[in-house]
């Protein structure tokens, strides 16, 4: 007697390896999550552009204060001849200065950590569509892993910089640098104006400045390894393309 067909058992499917776009999910399911993931990509493009816009312009209107202020210095003391109201007027344009590069200083720091976010927040997008589509992984010059080493290679995915340069080119250590000069200039015309010393009022100023640097950079190095202290990245560099932590 011939075999039923309809006993026979139906053939094995290939199986797909876990972890592939098809092995638990429909096409509309994958879409809607490409969907999402691009949204939110987009949101965080969008959000990192807007937040540039801003520091660079407010550090656009520090720098033009810091021009107008010196060379207002430089015209009151001619008109004054160096005396009298000279002093207090040259103390009180300093001390505006001041205030607004620590205003704006503050305001860069935030802008630099906040750029660090969504950098490694993309990093991590892009290794959920490398989740969904394995096969995408190839294309990526930015990173698909969110720690820090996966943030410098976003940072610089061809010519690859030293931490140093990076930051020393940094607008963050520019403004640094120039809040020193004004904060040492600051300091120096406060001396030179209680002790008439210009000596002693040169030498407070260096003093003042380095302090400011050094100061701000201590604590711009410490939130930062704060940051990736209580960090924990889904994806780690060196760890495989499949590697997840939980």
């Amino acid at each position: 007697m011939a075999d039923d067909p309809a006993a026979d058992p139906p053939p094995e499917q290939p199986r797909r390896a876990a972890g592939t776009p098809a092995a638990a999910e429909g096409d509309a399911v994958l879409a809607r999550r490409v969907q999402m993931l691009a949204t939110e990509h987009w949101g965080l493009l969008a959000a990192r552009g807007t937040a540039q816009s801003e520091v660079l312009t407010r550090i656009t209107i520090f720098l033009t204060l810091v021009s107008a202020g010196l060379v207002t210095i430089g015209l009151l003391g001619q008109a004054s001849g160096y005396a009298e109201w000279f002093s207090p007027a040259m103390l009180a344009i300093l001390a505006f200065v001041a205030a607004i590069g620590l205003m704006t200083q503050l305001r860069v720091i935030d802008v630099g950590s906040e750029d660090m976010m969504y950098v490694v927040g993309m990093n991590r997008l892009r290794g959920g569509y490398v989740d969904l589509d394995p096969q995408v992984a190839q294309y990526f010059l930015a990173a698909v892993t969110d720690d820090a080493a996966g943030m410098d290679q976003t940072y610089s995915f061809i010519v690859r910089r030293s931490a140093l340069g990076h930051l020393l080119a940094s607008s963050m250590v520019l403004i640094v640098v120039v809040n020193a000069c004004v904060d040492g200039l600051l300091v120096g015309a406060v001396v030179v104006t209680l002790t008439g010393a210009v000596g002693w009022a040169v030498a407070a100023g260096v003093v003042a400045g380095l302090a400011w640097v050094l100061v701000s950079m201590w604590l711009g190095y410490r939130d930062y390894r704060e940051a990736w202290r209580r960090y924990v990245p889904r994806r780690s560099t060196g760890e495989g393309p499949g590697f997840l932590r939980d």
